[in-house]
């Protein structure tokens, strides 16, 4: 679905929304940073401070945005909102419940000045339940829905914080989600939210979208364990490493490899590949004592050369064996550059592009946008093609 037409005006700011946000606009939404005149977004002046002057997570999920600056505290500031709200198709925010509706932002609002908006609002908890009004972040989240428990390496030891933030990103990816679901229904005449055919006029939708949901989702794959009441433990089940031919081995190097070889046939490739055929018929046993004497042998294999000298071993074979780098590794690897995820166009520093490439374009990413916004760079362009009088444009900026 091409997002060209889509107006969004993103009351959002550090990195969930943003992210969803820039999403929408490298499918070719209009989406117009609503911030506030003193300080902006707040990842603005986050450490570390990027190439743009800006700190880095402001950098990652802002491209291609415009930006006003607006005080909805602000009577007259809230009016120019109001008329931005007329003409958009979403408002998007990331406030925790009950702030909207003393900024006077707030769906039921809105959705008089119109009535076909999409309204969606991420927050921690979402707008109900006992810990809706509670502060947080993706650390704390994490820990509410069990991914942080399933970080440890043995009971042993205290929970790790994953290396990206999962909560936030997902979160942001499932808003992104729901809101071009929503647009989609209305667009064919239903309840976007519902997702009803329904007939006559759409009217307005607002989701509900709640961080800690969205990674009870991803949660599923053990959920059914934990109904029954199996609580499953880090290390103790199929995909976090309960057997061999599923975990990560040092190497001679001190660098590491990836083994997956959940399938027959994977496996016994790799057996066979590093010259260890007796271990076949011990794939996926359910003795203890003969999975850890596996992963033993395993280990020691793999620490007599260097990761890299694996990859080549096994360059060719039809098995699952991958190498363990850091980030900045796996930007400038061969596959990466080959899908032209990493995007760099309009003098701006290299961003990541958007994940999906349409087969009948070209494959390097140069189509989404890449240049961030200055605080408040569009407040009077913006506002005046909104029909803002140039007199309050004027008392809206005069501080810019």
């Amino acid at each position: 679905m091409q997002l060209d037409d889509i107006l969004i005006l993103d009351c959002s700011r550090l990195l969930p929304g943003p992210y969803a946000t820039q999403l929408l606009a490298d499918l070719g939404a209009t989406v117009i940073k609503i911030e506030e005149p003193e300080r902006g977004d707040y990842a603005r002046e986050m450490a570390p401070i990027g190439e743009s002057g800006h700190g880095e997570i402001f950098e990652a999920v802002n491209r291609g945005k415009r930006s006003v600056s607006l005080d909805l505290t602000d009577k007259v500031a809230r009016k120019a909102f109001y008329e931005l709200v007329e003409t958009a198709d979403v408002v998007f925010e990331t406030f925790r419940p009950g702030v909207t509706e003393r900024l006077g932002i707030d769906y039921d609002t809105l959705v008089e000045y119109n009535e076909e908006l999409v309204y969606a609002s991420l927050s921690g908890f979402g707008g109900t339940g006992p810990n809706a009004e509670r502060a947080g972040h993706d650390l704390n989240y994490a820990g509410e829905t069990g991914l942080l428990d399933m970080t440890r390496p043995d009971e042993e030891s205290k929970p790790t914080i994953p290396g990206y933030p999962m909560v936030d990103m997902a979160s942001g990816l499932f808003s992104a989600f729901g809101i071009v679901s929503a647009l989609l229904g209305r667009e064919r005449g239903g309840d976007g939210a519902s997702g009803e055919d329904g007939e006559g006029d759409a009217g307005g939708t607002h989701l509900d979208i709640a961080m800690t949901d969205t990674m009870l989702s991803f949660a599923q794959v053990f959920a059914s364990g934990a109904f029954a009441g199996r609580t499953p433990r880090p290390g103790k089940t199929m995909l976090t490493g309960e057997f061999p031919c599923y975990d990560v081995y040092r190497t001679a190097d001190d660098r590491s490899l990836t083994v997956a070889a959940l399938e027959p046939k994977f496996w016994r490739a790799l057996c066979e590949t590093i010259e260890r055929p007796e271990l076949v018929e011990k794939h996926l046993s359910d003795d203890p004592a003969i999975r850890e004497a596996v992963r033993d042998t395993l280990q020691a294999v793999f620490e007599t050369r260097t990761m890299d000298e694996w990859l080549d071993e096994f360059d060719g074979v039809d098995t699952a064996v991958g190498g363990v780098y850091t980030v900045t590794e796996a930007f400038d690897r061969e596959q990466t550059r080959a899908r032209g995820i990493v995007v760099e166009s309009d003098g701006s520093p290299p961003r990541i592009g958007f994940p999906i490439h349409d087969t009948d374009a070209d494959a390097d990413g140069s189509a989404v946008p890449t240049r961030l916004p200055g605080h408040g760079e569009h407040t009077a362009s913006v506002l005046r093609e909104a029909g803002v009088s140039d007199g309050t444009i004027a008392r809206l900026t005069r501080n810019d």
